[in-house]
């Protein structure tokens, strides 16, 4: 018999699927080790929870979202439902008037060995302080696109061009241009509440005991290590998170497969390689730019499967009737780590969110990279020219933030699918996802890192 769990811990994602998911793959992990979860979230995203965790013990609380946010339509608890991420601030700012209730609840579940906070959820830290539990921190982010920040921040205002190479300091080998920066950060002076916002974030995430990184030692040590040696708190490898439950799990007792799924189990019998293309639910992307995706695919000739959050054929009429033998859009919401695991699916176009990435790898999928908001462009970097797993849209004036018409796009697909650079791609995202699984697997370096992590944090509540 297994003994009665004895450490308790709370995790706290922040209102977004993107910032939820994996928090909810890292609760599968702590489970795997006889560990008590309490997860927090808000009534509006209760049963996007519930059903997510409903083949678990995990208890669910949901606590008051602020209400009357100047312009935040009334019911938005979660960013992919904000008309606008020009929304983020005051959405994200409002969450600290979620702190009593936090703490009110916090108090009834004591003792708590340690939380796991959203980086963006800063003010958790002052309720940990309060009730002398150890607070973890986890952005979403990678060590790569951490470390290159630090070291080229204090140049950024020194460059004259947004688009003029430049070397990182710490990492002579690295070239970026200031495009490459979200807006908040590429300013001469960076101002403004969402500069705020991040900075109190950082500061809140520097005193708290350490910071989870959804990736494995073996990626990115480099980087890991220059973290750990110029910044704090320590940084600790614990991934992938999606590698911790196979994704067919949990699938099989429902009564009937996605359409979307069915589609791409079309496209395996008559052995097709499908390109899965997927932006994520915040990027804004223009009616324009729509159109020279549409053309771009129509173009390639090869088979698709795109999750967009519109109608299509509002964009380009009769689009999806042309391309419909070889191609199909889908608007609902799926799941992409089933997607991606499909033996159809042999590319993916993507944003290069980091769970994105991280998801692709573990499906040894390789990427065609378009970044277009917060890390991304980062992401792409490391991607394209550090592990060489995919390749990258080209853009119609060079810059990294450019407009990209048809041509850019119809060319990389074509590299991404049928291409000799497809083999080399595909060749090293299969070894690198052999490591990604291998890491999480007992023994592993994100295995052992949890262990001792957990090992720790005991200790120091038992002290």
């Amino acid at each position: 018999m297994t003994s009665p769990p004895t450490i308790h811990i709370v995790l706290f994602p922040f209102m977004s699927k993107g910032h939820s998911i994996p928090v909810f793959d890292l609760a599968r992990l702590l489970l795997n080790r006889n560990i008590s979860i309490t997860i927090f979230t808000t009534p509006a995203n209760r049963p996007f929870f519930s059903d997510s965790l409903s083949d678990t013990n995990i208890d669910i609380i949901d606590i008051p979202f602020p209400q009357n946010i100047q312009g935040i339509p009334p019911g938005v608890e979660s960013t992919d439902k904000l008309p606008s991420m020009s929304l983020f601030p005051p959405f994200a700012h409002a969450t600290m008037f979620m702190k009593p209730h936090f703490e009110q609840a916090l108090e009834s579940l004591l003792p708590v060995t340690f939380m796991i906070t959203d980086g963006f959820l800063g003010w958790t830290l002052d309720s940990a302080n309060k009730f002398g539990i150890p607070r973890l921190a986890y952005y979403g982010m990678n060590a790569f696109s951490g470390a290159l920040s630090i070291s080229a921040m204090p140049i950024l205002g020194t460059v004259v061009s947004d688009d003029e190479p430049f070397v990182v300091p710490d990492f002579p080998c690295i070239k970026l241009t200031r495009n490459d920066f979200d807006i908040h950060f590429r300013e001469r002076e960076p101002k403004g509440p969402a500069f705020d916002f991040v900075m109190d974030a950082v500061i809140a995430t520097s005193k708290s005991y350490g910071l989870l990184i959804n990736s494995f030692y073996e990626l990115e040590s480099v980087y890991v290590d220059y973290c750990n040696r110029i910044s704090s708190p320590k940084s600790w490898c614990i991934g992938p998170f999606c590698a911790a439950v196979e994704p067919q799990k949990g699938k099989l007792e429902r009564l009937e497969k996605p359409s979307y799924i069915k589609w791409l189990d079309g496209m395996l019998e008559q052995g097709k390689s499908v390109l899965y293309v997927a932006f994520g639910t915040q990027a804004d992307i223009s009616i324009e730019q729509y159109k020279e995706i549409t053309i771009g695919l129509e173009k390639s000739e090869v088979s698709f499967l795109w999750v967009v959050r519109k109608s299509i054929d509002e964009v380009n009429n009769e689009f999806e009737n042309r391309v419909k033998n070889r191609g199909l859009v889908v608007t609902e919401w799926v799941d992409q780590r089933e997607i991606l695991s499909h033996g159809s699916v042999q590319g993916f176009l993507s944003h290069c969110g980091w769970n994105s990435v991280i998801e692709s790898i573990c499906a040894k999928v390789p990427i065609l990279a378009w970044p277009m908001m917060a890390e991304q462009h980062l992401n792409a970097r490391m991607v394209v020219e550090e592990i060489k797993i995919g390749l990258r849209v080209e853009t119609c004036d060079g810059s990294v933030r450019g407009f990209v018409k048809c041509e850019g796009l119809e060319k990389p697909i074509r590299g991404l699918m049928e291409g000799e650079k497809c083999n080399e791609a595909r060749k090293k995202v299969k070894e690198i996802g052999e490591a990604a699984i291998d890491a999480l697997k007992e023994g592993g370096s994100s295995w052992q890192a949890l262990n001792e992590l957990i090992v720790e944090l005991s200790a120091t509540r038992q002290v």
